[in-house]
């Protein structure tokens, strides 16, 4: 007899998402039945640095901030209705994630869950310090350093009964691979039906993205009730391939459109998409709208994995500070302007990268080119931002002091100073072979 379908439905696709994404996420997996797992996607690069930042003031820190917050309208229901959750929540603290899961399930009078640790991405100990020293060179010791896992122990947790699977650095659609890969009892090197699994995680990664969120442009691209926009919904079957939606009695749409943007999001190449579980080819994709707000992917091709693993690591980069300053009126810009020339004169020792937002602030232009090649406009709603980096923790204090001053010190009219400095980690990455890394699960009581 074949097996069931798996419903993998997304509540969240960054750290910071919605913590009310996944009430209906859960709702819609309950009233459609069988097989089903709910996806909370938390991390990225940047989260990781910051969680690693957090970690290194407490031992018991360095998970997603919202766990809580996002598990305990549904954690109830999944329990009782057997709907199965994997999260990437983690980040550097698998088991202090684990832990608190446990805590919360106590709090709210909840039977005790099996709690899955998915381990091994975490590089940072002496085992691998040789290889990340011929990686980056022996002078740069990075503070942490992670791997990117794939789904196979995500699968083992499955097989092996977890209610919950916490992982800290998986690649994202390894969310939704393994638990497809144990539902469907596929190998490691079902390569065809692991990338169109692979594909399906990918949709469903980012959240709204695929919903309508990131499609919306009014008049363009309109998306109908986007403030009530529902997350997506996935069925994948047997053969790795899916039909997605989204939450009932939502807002958004899913679209051939949605779906194509989607596909295409952060793919470098279309026909060797890189992952930890396979090698992914969406050349011979086909999308195709089945329903309302139901579209099939189907076409995708698996090959085999790389034989490297991706890792991240992250190195202290002393202390990055930021100001602002807003001017309004006439001769908005031109003071703004002239602000940032005061700065850039009382401040010689800083690299600073000023941006006057409303003007230019978006591109990667640390140099300040574009800024100077922007002819002086009349925009009269200008706020200046500055930033720095610097190894000393004075010397970059010494940005907000300088911000701060404008108030009074000139030029005219500026108000509504903000000032903040914090730590900075900088990253690099590297490939590292994939047996030298060792991916596991293990249970957090």
């Amino acid at each position: 007899m074949a097996k069931q379908s798996l419903l993998v439905g997304c509540g969240a696709g960054f750290s910071g998402d919605r913590v009310d994404a996944p009430g209906p996420v859960v709702r819609t997996l309950a009233a459609r039945g069988g097989p089903a797992c709910l996806m909370l996607e938390t991390l990225a690069e940047r989260t990781l640095a910051l969680a690693q930042l957090r970690r290194l003031e407490s031992l018991e820190a360095g998970y997603e901030p919202l766990l809580a917050r996002l598990l305990a309208p549904v954690l109830g229901t999944c329990l009782d209705r057997g709907i199965r959750i994997v999260t990437n929540a983690g980040a550097a603290n698998p088991a202090g994630a684990a832990r608190r899961v446990q805590e919360l399930a106590r709090e709210l009078g909840l039977r005790p869950p099996r709690v899955a640790v998915v381990a091994g991405d975490d590089l940072s100990g002496a085992e691998h310090a040789g290889l990340l020293a011929a990686a980056f060179g022996g002078e740069r010791r990075p503070v942490s350093a992670n791997a990117y896992l794939g789904a196979e122990a995500i699968a083992k947790a499955w097989d092996a009964g977890a209610d919950l699977i916490v992982t800290g650095r998986v690649a994202d659609p390894s969310l939704a691979v393994g638990p497809a890969m144990a539902q469907h009892g596929w190998s490691e090197t079902d390569w065809d039906r692991l990338g169109r699994a692979t594909m399906a995680g990918h949709l469903l990664e980012c959240g709204a993205q695929v919903t309508g969120g990131y499609f919306a442009d009014p008049g363009f691209k309109d998306v109908p009730e986007l403030a009530k926009v529902g997350f997506p919904v996935a069925r994948i079957d047997a053969e790795g391939d899916c039909v997605i939606g989204k939450a009932d009695a939502t807002g958004g749409c899913v679209t051939e459109a949605t779906v194509k943007e989607q596909l295409l999001y952060e793919v470098h190449d279309p026909a060797a998409y890189l992952t930890p579980d396979v090698t992914a080819d969406i050349t011979q994709a086909c999308v195709t709208e089945t329903g309302p707000d139901l579209v099939a992917l189907d076409g995708v091709r698996g090959h085999e994995r790389p034989c490297t693993l991706k890792v991240t690591a992250f190195f202290e980069g002393g202390w990055f500070a930021e100001g602002e300053i807003s001017y309004a009126g006439p001769g908005a810009e031109a003071r703004a302007r002239l602000a940032a020339d005061i700065l850039a004169s009382r401040l010689p020792h800083l690299r600073l990268r000023a941006d006057l937002i409303g003007v230019t602030s978006l591109f990667g232009d640390d140099a300040g080119r574009l800024l100077a090649a922007t002819p002086v406009g009349d925009a009269r709603d200008v706020r200046l931002r500055v930033a720095a980096a610097h190894a000393d923790l004075e010397a970059a204090r010494r940005l907000g002091e300088e911000v701060t001053a404008l108030y009074t010190c000139g030029p005219a009219g500026g108000g509504g100073v903000r000032t903040s400095i914090r730590p900075r980690l900088t990253t690099a990455s590297c490939f590292l072979p994939r047996e030298a890394v060792h991916a596991r699960f293990e249970w957090a009581d």
